[in-house]
């Protein structure tokens, strides 16, 4: 995929949606080089921006960076295979034709537990208009994230990712460089839209809605 240019960064809160490059919500990300598993792995994320204040927790804190790409600027479809905790085979190309939204957590990261109840909620609203939500947990075992999802209501499933097969096959793309991060992945597979630290729902709506109306 080709570097993003300067001059397509805009505000997704504070300009009208512009095709062609990709923009940000705070300015432009690197979107270079590959993201390993175990920075992904390492606290509650990685994105070593100064943009953010993490203090020792090491997660993203705020409501996160914002980043959409015009689908003449997507990268090639992806293949993100997995198997759910409730021992369900997951396959993301089963999802082309439809829009996939998917989100990076787990259980003891404070911004995931914060993002939790809107995630589902935009699920429940988003589940009869072609779209669907996949979750990618980085670190628990069965047991704690079943508790999460029980805890906050979560209906749609979560792939265990601890050796990080999933996150590695999301190299080279616009892959989350955060924990919580959120991918928006059109119909073709490409990724289309992503925010890094919690996800602030009024722009995940947003990004769906563009995605949607592609």
């Amino acid at each position: 995929m080709s570097a993003p240019r300067e001059a397509s960064a805009r505000s997704l809160t504070m300009a009208p949606r512009r095709r062609g490059g990709l923009t940000t919500r705070r300015g432009l990300l690197s979107t270079t080089g590959a993201v390993a598993g175990t920075l992904l792995l390492a606290a509650c994320g990685a994105d070593t921006s100064d943009r953010y204040s993490s203090g020792d927790s090491g997660y993203v804190s705020g409501n996160g960076v914002a980043t959409e790409i015009a689908p003449t600027d997507r990268g090639e479809s992806l293949e993100i295979v997995g198997t759910t905790y409730d021992e369900e085979e997951f396959s993301s190309v089963q999802h082309h034709g439809e829009v996939l939204v998917l989100n990076v957590w787990y259980a003891s990261c404070p911004p995931c537990r914060k993002e939790a109840p809107e995630l589902q909620a935009i699920h429940e609203e988003y589940q009869d208009q072609g779209v669907s939500f996949i979750g990618v947990n980085v670190r628990d075992s069965a047991g704690p994230a079943r508790a999460f999802e029980e805890t906050y209501g979560i209906e749609y499933p979560s792939m265990p990712d601890t050796d990080a097969e999933i996150m590695y096959s999301l190299r080279g793309q616009v892959a989350p460089n955060a924990v919580p991060s959120t991918l928006v992945i059109d119909r073709e597979g490409r990724v289309a839209a992503r925010i890094s630290g919690a996800a602030d729902p009024s722009t995940l709506r947003a990004m769906i809605d563009a995605v949607n109306a592609e």
